[in-house]
């Protein structure tokens, strides 16, 4: 195979809504391009992408494929991404390493929330963008108000480049106004036929080549000083303007196909060659120093994995982009993120499953590996001289949980081993053994994302386990001071343990000062101040620590054991067992014993005088609260709003654009453990959210006594 230099790679992101024929295109380009003699289908489950067993199971994408397409003297790398939302890791993973997004639309349906969710993603990366419309063959295609959707939700720099003549299931011409040719198709689709445009399409085709002359040549100040004069370009002018407009995303081509006829599919693959602009031509990415690394293919050589699959029989396939340099066969490199050495002792270039061995790839390129060491997703392998990383990649945070186990508990360990790996092939799975919660923790984008790795661990790894309703992570804290002393005594033979002390708890606010004096059942008590700790709490909120003992009474040597005590319960709230936080405890008294007094005394008496206060103090739960975004349709935007109304939530704003509404409110956690099934169902799938941690708030006082109870009478169980 040619070794392509940086000036002859364009790497490509192709997204889209799920049912709108990626895995049926990447079959026709594969198929156009010579790397396969015959297309799959998915219903036959031979396809190059989807060919993981968890995928043809549920007949969607789960992974990205990997794939490449020669054609005319280029190097074409495709990334083929998952529709659902659920798998939005891979999509946002394919924009970090490409330079291009065609966003494929099904003609029936139009831009849908997903098509908007990737297009926004695109936005964030600054990634030039290609709409295409497919299945023209559909007997409910409108491509014309596809097109007019798509002008709806971005402007004018929404460009048509081609459009059918006839939709529906006679669809086999359409008009390309760039060439200002008619492209026909007998029944096999394939190789088109190639005519002048008729004179009845005349007219409007003209219209529609103005139209693009125009906004190509708004890209250059050479072409549109020539566009006035003549108001035409050259079809190479015309190329120029529209892959300058590109890579500024001053305008959006709309192109079609017909994927599964293989009707328009060749023309594709020749605008991508020609016009789609080359990995030298896109903005450098910056490594973890923020030093701008240009894919100069005489650099220091410098690799980014950035997927893992594991497949059977083989193990680890782990795929990477040279950022810099040369790579070849045998190549021995840094890790820089593990300090590791690393032999690269094959290299391929992709197409799904299948791998084309290579000796070398060059700056720009995308290749994969096997048989690595220890390299992880995310990992930057480099020559000797540099110590380069890139981690450029910010996937979305989750927004499903479950606690998760193993049904046969001597599988736990055998259980999160296989999840660690998995989290390698999708990192958007999260593990976390939560020591607070007493649970292990399994985050991801949907009920289907985790359903999916269920799947895999059942019929992959052949371990049974278990979904539950995960706990909530409530936090304790006061609303009132209050004081306790407490005396710990014990004696059984030969030295005892003595210990009393007296303290005040308050609520804390770092713009409230310690009142000089309290006063508790008619009686002062005046505080001076000798010291102070502020313990900043690792689940968030304060700790203060007051040092008020006046004549000795407790030797100093024990106040940090009696904030051992304190700290003890902080951790194990006297509510309901969860963290306190946002408290000032003043000790300002107490006894000890010349013989019996030791550490172990005052933390214990320290402990239970600061549970008994905290519960004398307006004790109150707190809720954690997430800022939930909702991208929904207009038609369903009351349904949504009156469904996280019932879920505590608080509406705090929305935005209408478009036909689609962008609904802000803040939800407790506890109302949203099922909320991505619950929305899917309210919209038919049309709907999409975020969540993200905002604050701690108060509980309602009827949902803190019930889980008070609760925890009493598990602690009496428990006992």
């Amino acid at each position: 195979m040619k070794v392509y230099q940086s000036n002859e790679i364009k790497n490509i992101a192709l997204l889209g809504n799920d049912g709108a024929g990626k895995t049926t295109l990447t079959e026709a380009l594969l198929y156009e391009a010579g790397i396969i003699q015959r297309r799959g289908r998915i219903t036959m489950k031979n396809t190059v992408s989807d060919y993981f067993p968890v995928e043809q199971e549920y007949g969607y994408s789960v992974f990205s494929t990997v794939f490449h397409t020669e054609w005319n003297g280029k190097k074409l790398n495709i990334i083929d991404c998952p529709g659902a939302d659920d798998f939005a890791g891979a999509a946002i993973t394919a924009l970090n390493v490409t330079d291009t997004a065609i966003l494929l639309l099904n003609g029936q349906y139009g831009p849908e929330v997903q098509t908007q969710n990737h297009f926004r993603y695109t936005e964030k990366l600054g990634k030039p963008v290609i709409f295409l419309v497919n299945q023209l063959d559909s007997d409910k295609c409108d491509y014309n108000a596809t097109v007019e959707r798509l002008r709806e939700l971005y402007g004018q720099k929404v460009v048509q480049i081609q459009y059918p003549l006839n939709e529906g299931p006679n669809f086999n011409s359409l008009i390309d106004v760039l060439l200002m040719k008619k492209y026909s198709w007998k029944p096999e689709g394939g190789a088109p036929t190639i005519e002048d445009i008729p004179a009845s399409e005349m007219d409007k085709a003209m219209e529609l080549h103005h139209a693009l002359v125009e906004a190509a040549a708004e890209n250059d100040e050479a072409l549109m000083e020539k566009f006035f004069e003549s108001e035409s370009l050259t079809e190479d002018e015309m190329r120029e303007g529209i892959r300058k407009g590109l890579a500024a995303r001053s305008m959006f081509p709309v192109f079609c196909v017909c994927a599964v006829k293989d009707m328009g599919v060749r023309r594709l693959m020749e605008f991508l060659g020609n016009v789609v602009p080359f990995v030298s031509e896109m903005p450098k990415v910056e490594n973890t120093a923020g030093e701008e690394i240009a894919p100069d293919s005489n650099g220091p050589a410098a690799l980014y994995f950035f997927k893992t699959a594991s497949e059977p029989h083989i193990g680890d396939v782990q795929y990477f982009k040279v950022m810099s340099g040369k790579v070849h066969e045998g190549d021995d490199l840094n890790n820089n993120d593990r300090g590791s050495k690393e032999r690269l002792a094959q290299i391929f270039v992709c197409a799904g499953a299948n791998r084309i061995k290579v000796d070398e790839l060059v700056a720009g390129d995308i290749g994969c590996t096997v048989k690595l060491k220890d390299v992880r997703t995310g990992n930057t392998l480099t020559a000797k001289e540099i110590d380069w990383k890139f981690n450029f990649i910010e996937y979305p945070d989750p927004k499903y949980i479950r606690s998760i186990k193993a049904e046969n508990e001597s599988e736990s360990e055998k259980m999160m081993a296989a999840i660690q790996k998995m989290s390698q092939e999708d990192p958007t799975w999260i593990l976390e053994q939560s020591k607070e919660l007493k649970q292990t923790l399994i985050k991801g984008q949907g009920e289907f994302h985790l359903r999916t790795l269920k799947w895999r661990l059942e019929n992959n790894a052949k371990i049974k386990v278990k979904f539950e309703e995960p706990k909530i992570p409530y936090r304790e804290t006061i609303t009132k001071s209050a004081r306790a002393d407490y005396r710990h005594k014990k004696q059984s033979g030969g030295a005892g343990q003595f210990g009393e002390v007296h303290l005040i708890v308050e609520p804390y606010d770092e713009n409230i000062p310690m009142p000089a004096v309290y006063k508790f059942g008619g009686q002062e008590f005046k505080i001076t101040a000798k010291g102070e700790e502020v313990v900043d709490l690792d689940w968030g909120g304060k700790l203060v620590f007051v040092n008020s003992i006046v004549g000795g009474s407790i030797d100093a040597r024990f106040l940090p054991a009696i904030l051992k005590g304190v700290m003890s319960r902080m951790e194990q709230g006297p509510l309901t067992g969860s963290y306190a936080r946002d408290v000032r405890v003043i000790v300002y008294d107490g006894k000890m014993h010349p013989v019996d007094s030791n550490e172990l005394s005052f933390m214990l008496a320290g402990r239970h005088a600061f549970s008994d206060a905290f519960k004398n103090a307006g004790p109150k739960l707190l809720e954690p609260i997430y800022d939930v975004e909702v991208l929904v349709p207009s038609d369903r935007m009351g349904d949504v709003m009156s469904d996280l109304q019932g879920r505590r939530g608080m509406i705090v704003g929305s935005e209408s654009a478009n036909g689609y509404d962008k609904l802000i409110a803040k939800v407790p956690l506890k109302e949203l453990s099922n909320y991505s099934t619950s929305l899917s169902s309210i919209t038919g799938g049309r709907a999409s959210f975020t969540m993200k941690f905002s604050n701690y708030e108060l509980v309602p006082t009827d949902v803190q006594q019930k889980l008070v109870k609760e925890f009493e009478e598990q602690s009496k169980d428990e006992d």
